[in-house]
């Protein structure tokens, strides 16, 4: 990632520019690139946040709607101006639920989709999905995550998804029947998402093993993913897409290369489509599919880190 340091800056066939003077008074922790090079071809474009993690004048957090949508324009107000406003994770759209982990101060505000109806059978699958962390001594991380409203930490899997199936539509730990090496995810901060696309900096989709876009692997779409560095720098990857001319978006394959390439070690897939929004400094990077943000039920965030009160 030094490279990101330059002006400009060329990852295969990307040619990524410095575009940080863009937005006023962003800490010199914070870099902002954006590229409209064609990918494959292709009418591309999308932005690039590259932010120091050790940084303690930063703070990472994720919020939730508390049962409500906000677009993410809306959670800039009500958070009181951030940084960087990111979409989160997947929701349903009839309650505006969470159906990924979400981790706030070192606590579960969100949890995982427990089951998933078998389209096959009358079995459910247990998924166990990507979710991206930071710890309190801000070190990132990327694991599969089962999560249990019983429990204080989410289930973590670092090297691969589990597959499990049974007939619980509830299931708990044990319904997995595995004897998989795992561990007690105590982040401070984390928004899942998936699928995971990078691991030990090469692509690795698991999108089939955590039963999302199990078979639109291919297709192109405005994206949003989050991932980190060897020397511990964020990345933040928003891509426009569903715009005939301008910028046709990208499949999981082409996502998971710009990662690698951006120097990722691990990162995941957010929410997509017209869910896909980047703001920095309250200012709009990509062009939502729709024109219009959509409202969305999580969002992460970087901000200023704010002072202790006094008891």
């Amino acid at each position: 990632m030094f490279c990101l340091l330059l002006p400009s800056i060329v990852f295969s066939q990307l040619r990524w520019v410095k575009a940080t003077s863009e937005f006023n008074d962003l800490p010199a922790s914070i870099r902002i690139f954006k590229t409209s090079d064609s990918l494959n071809g292709r009418p591309f474009k999308a932005w690039c946040a590259q932010i120091k993690l050790k940084d303690k004048k930063l703070e990472f957090t994720a919020q939730t709607g508390g049962g409500n949508s906000y677009t993410p324009s809306e959670y800039y107000s009500r958070e009181g101006n951030p940084y960087i406003v990111i979409n989160g994770g997947y929701f349903s759209f009839q309650t505006n639920q969470n159906l990924n982990v979400i981790i706030r101060e070192g606590k579960m505000v969100a949890y995982n989709i427990p089951a998933l109806k078998s389209l096959f059978s009358d079995s459910f699958y247990y998924a166990t999905r990507g979710a991206f962390g930071i710890s309190k001594k801000r070190r990132a991380d990327v694991a599969w995550l089962f999560t249990d409203t019983a429990k204080r930490w989410p289930y973590a899997f670092q090297s691969h998804p589990i597959i499990a199936k049974g007939s619980n539509p509830d299931p708990s730990f044990a319904d997995l029947r595995t004897i998989e090496q795992w561990n007690w995810w105590k982040m401070h901060t984390a928004i899942g998402g998936g699928p995971v696309l990078v691991q030990e900096g090469a692509v690795m989709i698991t999108n089939r093993e955590e039963q999302l876009y199990a078979f639109e692997r291919n297709d192109r779409h405005p994206r949003t993913a989050i991932g980190y560095t060897r020397n511990n720098r964020l990345i933040i990857l928003v891509i426009q897409g569903r715009a005939p001319g301008i910028a046709e978006g990208a499949t999981l394959e082409e996502e998971a290369k710009m990662l690698v390439d951006l120097g990722c070690v691990e990162a995941i897939n957010l929410d997509g489509g017209s869910s896909s929004c980047m703001l920095v400094n309250g200012k709009e990077t990509i062009v939502p599919s729709e024109k219009d943000q959509r409202p969305v039920a999580s969002v992460f965030i970087v901000t200023r880190k704010q002072p202790k009160k006094k008891k």
